[in-house]
C-alpha cells in the first residue's frame, strides 16, 4: 500500500523537521515565482530605503509553494524578528493581544491559515493593522470601557490556501497581495538539485527532471520525493540517484508520470464512470470516494485543474478529454466530435 500522503502539499511531521534547512535564506536564493520575487524585491528595497516596516502582505496559493519560506525571507531581509502562528491557534482576543503586545518595532508576524481566524479576533486585528493600536474591552455591560494600547509598527504576513474564505474587511487591510502559482518543471529541477546538495545525495540531471515532472508543481512535494528516493538509493547500495533508480522508486510509490496518486485517479474515474464525465458537484465527488470535501478543494482539485484534467463550471466539475485518455477510456462524442 503506497503512502497516500507522499503527494500531499501540506506539511507532514518529517517535513517540519527537514524543511528549515532546505529553505532559501534570502530572496536572491529563492527559485521560481519570478513575478512574486521581483515585485517583493521592489517593496522590500523601498521599505528599507524609507526606514519603514514593510506593508502588510497577503500570500495566497495552494499549500507547499513557499508562503512560509517567503515570510522567513521577508523578516531576514528587513533585519527583523519573526513570530509564527496560525489562525486556528488564536482562539480568543486575548491570545492575539498577547502576541501583538510582545512584538518589537518592525517585527514580522506570520499568520498561516489566516482565513480560519475567529471573527471576534479579526475585530481586534483591524485597528492593529491600520493604526498600530490595540483596543481592549474591559468589563461588561454598562461598566464596560475600552482601553487603547499603542503597538510598535509591525508587518503582518497572512497566508491562505482559500482566499475566498477571507473576509472582505480583512482582505482590504493588506497593502500587498501576492499569489503563488504552481511551479514549472524547470524550476522544480533546480530546487531538487539545490536540495540534493544540502542533503548530501548526488542526483543526475535526468533524475531531477523526472522527479520534477511528478511533483505536482509543488516544491514541498519535490523535496519529499527526493528524500524518499534517497532512501531507496541508499538501501539499494547506490551512492547517487540516477534515472532508473528514480523511475523504479516512483513506481513503487505509485506516483505516475503526471504526479497523480490513487486519490487523483479515483476522483477522475468517479467523475467519468459514476457521473458520465460531469458536471458534478464537489460534495458528490467527496461522498463517492470517501474523502473530505475541503481536502479535495485544497489539495487535489487545484492541480487537476491546472494540469488540464478537470474543468470547473457553474454546474459542477467536468472531466476533460485528457482525463479520459489518462485512464485509458475513449472520450465521448460531443457535438458530433471527440472533445
Amino acid at each position: 500500500m503506497p503512502d497516500k500522503d507522499v503527494l500531499a502539499g501540506t506539511a507532514l511531521d518529517d517535513d517540519i523537521a527537514v524543511e528549515p534547512k532546505l529553505r532559501p535564506q534570502w530572496l536572491a536564493e529563492y527559485i521560481g515565482q519570478k513575478k512574486v520575487r521581483d515585485n517583493l524585491a521592489v517593496f522590500l528595497q523601498a521599505a528599507k530605503g524609507r526606514g519603514d516596516p514593510l506593508d502588510h502582505v497577503l500570500l495566497t496559493g495552494p499549500p507547499g509553494l513557499g508562503k512560509t519560506t517567503l515570510a522567513h525571507i521577508v523578516a531576514r531581509e528587513m533585519g527583523a524578528g519573526l513570530r509564527v502562528t496560525s489562525g486556528p491557534m488564536i482562539t480568543r482576543a486575548g491570545d492575539l493581544a498577547g502576541i501583538l503586545t510582545n512584538l518589537q518595532a518592525k517585527d514580522v508576524l506570520f499568520v498561516d491559515e489566516i482565513h480560519r481566524l475567529n471573527p471576534a479576533v479579526e475585530e481586534i486585528l483591524y485597528p492593529a493593522m491600520e493604526d498600530f493600536r490595540l483596543d481592549i474591552l474591559i468589563g461588561e455591560g454598562p461598566m464596560a470601557r475600552t482601553m487603547k494600547i499603542d503597538l510598535p509598527a509591525f508587518t503582518l504576513i497572512g497566508a491562505t490556501t482559500r482566499p475566498g474564505l477571507l473576509s472582505q474587511p480583512l482582505h482590504a487591510r493588506f497593502g500587498i497581495a501576492l499569489r503563488l502559482d504552481f511551479y514549472d518543471a524547470a524550476s522544480l529541477a533546480l530546487i531538487i538539485d539545490r536540495s540534493s546538495r544540502i542533503l548530501g545525495i548526488r542526483i543526475s540531471d535526468e533524475a531531477a527532471r523526472e522527479i520534477a515532472g511528478r511533483s505536482r508543481g509543488t516544491p514541498r512535494i519535490a523535496n519529499r520525493l527526493l528524500r524518499r528516493l534517497r532512501d531507496f538509493a541508499e538501501v539499494g547500495g547506490k551512492s547517487s540517484i540516477d534515472l532508473d533508480t528514480a523511475r523504479q522508486a516512483l513506481a513503487r510509490l505509485e506516483v505516475d508520470e503526471h504526479g497523480f496518486d490513487e486519490v487523483d485517479r479515483r476522483i477522475l474515474s468517479t467523475i467519468i464512470e459514476k457521473f458520465a464525465g460531469g458536471p458534478v458537484g464537489i460534495g458528490s465527488i467527496a461522498a463517492s470516494i470517501g474523502e473530505d470535501r475541503g481536502t479535495l478543494e485544497d489539495l487535489y482539485e487545484p492541480y487537476l485543474i491546472q494540469a488540464g484534467f478537470l474543468q470547473r463550471t457553474p454546474r459542477g466539475r467536468v472531466a476533460s478529454a485528457s482525463a479520459y485518455r489518462h485512464l485509458g477510456i475513449t472520450p465521448p462524442l460531443r457535438d458530433g466530435s471527440l472533445f
